[in-house]
């Protein structure tokens, strides 16, 4: 199903739709993975200059809003599970990026934040939130120029996607049983 995660009546609706598939049944797991990043016309950076206010609150709607509201509209489904959440952040969120704007950015700093905030909150339930932080990954998003970058990343390549899914894997199984509140950052050594 699609849900517009930008639109706070989306995402009610999508709330909804999802709990009436559940049925009343646990949920196992929530990866809150969805993220925009608007550019400027000509493809360049927004930074805090001059980004307009529209595009400050919708990148926060998407990145920052949705997933706190998602999880906690499907709150009993994942304490019926002892499920797990997991909010993907980005190294932007920990350091100025050549190509990820500022309200990008900043979002994801908001989320790693929160991330701990809700392993505080939602523990008690049994249901665990971690976070991935994602550096620069393979795939058909990369901004042009990104594959200069390689030289300063210490495993000297891209990561795979696939290295992304297994991290999200690993947090939402048995084996990260006793993990949560953490972000795990996947980008060869990029951070450092």
């Amino acid at each position: 199903m699609q849900i517009d995660l930008g639109d706070p009546e989306g995402r009610r609706a999508g709330i909804a739709e999802i709990k009436k598939r559940l049925g009343g049944g646990p949920l196992n797991a929530l990866v809150n993975n969805a993220g925009i990043s608007p550019k400027l016309e000509d493809g360049g950076r927004m930074n805090t200059q001059n980004t307009s206010e529209d595009d400050w609150k919708q990148v926060f709607e998407v990145n920052f809003f949705a997933p706190i509201l998602l999880a906690r509209g499907l709150h009993d489904e994942l304490a019926l599970a002892k499920g797990a959440i997991v909010n993907v952040t980005s190294i932007a969120g920990g350091r100025v990026h050549p190509f990820a704007g500022s309200a990008y950015a900043t979002s994801k700093a908001a989320l790693a934040s929160l991330t701990r905030e809700m392993a505080a909150d939602f523990g008690p339930d049994g249901i665990r939130v971690n976070a991935i932080a994602p550096g620069e990954i393979d795939t058909s998003i990369l901004s042009p120029g990104t594959e200069d970058m390689v030289a300063d990343i210490p495993m000297r390549r891209l990561g795979k996607p696939e290295e992304v899914a297994k991290t999200i894997y690993y947090l939402c199984t048995e084996m990260s049983d006793y993990v949560t509140g953490a972000e795990i950052h996947i980008n060869g050594g990029q951070h450092v």
